[in-house]
């Protein structure tokens, strides 16, 4: 039984949501998503609320039931507070820049990167080597964070390239002379 499908989805004042057969279109100012359930779970709006239920009493249903829920709360969510990673690069003369809606890295290569903001997806760069990614998709960013971070992953011996801010990388011991 899902724990997380039996709570009903709060929409804060400033976002409207509104059932179409098994589309659920939730709106805010000028943002707009769909949450497309394609018939596998059932739809009721109560009071402020969204609530799923199951369509049978299969497996799959009920995992179903599970994930609409929190793909509704992540859009509800992302509409409120909005979704931010953040990205460190290590490495002497590593560095990212932005320039209109386009992202320039310099991570070594004999060439810069550049990355094509998406639409929607805000990036900032602090001090050349701190990167934060905003948005209002929770998918979208972390999709822009994990391609961003692997145009250089961080190697184990250095510690050069791009990382996540709270991820730790574990260190290698290099060769040592005799």
């Amino acid at each position: 039984m899902s724990r997380i499908g039996k709570l009903p989805v709060e929409l804060p004042s400033g976002v409207e949501a509104t059932i179409d057969g098994t589309k659920v279109i939730f709106k805010s100012g000028k943002n707009e998503r769909v949450l497309e359930t394609h018939g596998r779970v059932t739809i009721a709006e109560e009071d402020k609320t969204i609530k799923f239920g199951l369509k049978d009493d299969s497996r799959e249903s009920r995992a179903y039931w599970g994930t609409y829920r929190a793909l509704a709360n992540n859009i509800v969510t992302g509409m409120t507070k909005g979704y931010e990673k953040k990205l460190e690069i290590n490495g002497v003369g590593y560095r990212a820049a932005v320039n209109g809606k386009v992202l320039e890295l310099n991570l070594g290569f004999s060439h810069p990167i550049k990355y094509d903001i998406p639409e929607d997806i805000s990036i900032e760069v602090e001090k050349n080597v701190n990167v934060m990614i905003k948005g209002i998709d929770k998918q979208v960013v972390g999709q822009v964070a994990a391609e961003i971070r692997g145009f250089r992953p961080p190697e184990p011996y250095k510690g050069k390239g791009v990382k996540y801010a709270d991820e730790h990388i574990v260190r290698k011991a290099g060769k040592t002379a005799k």
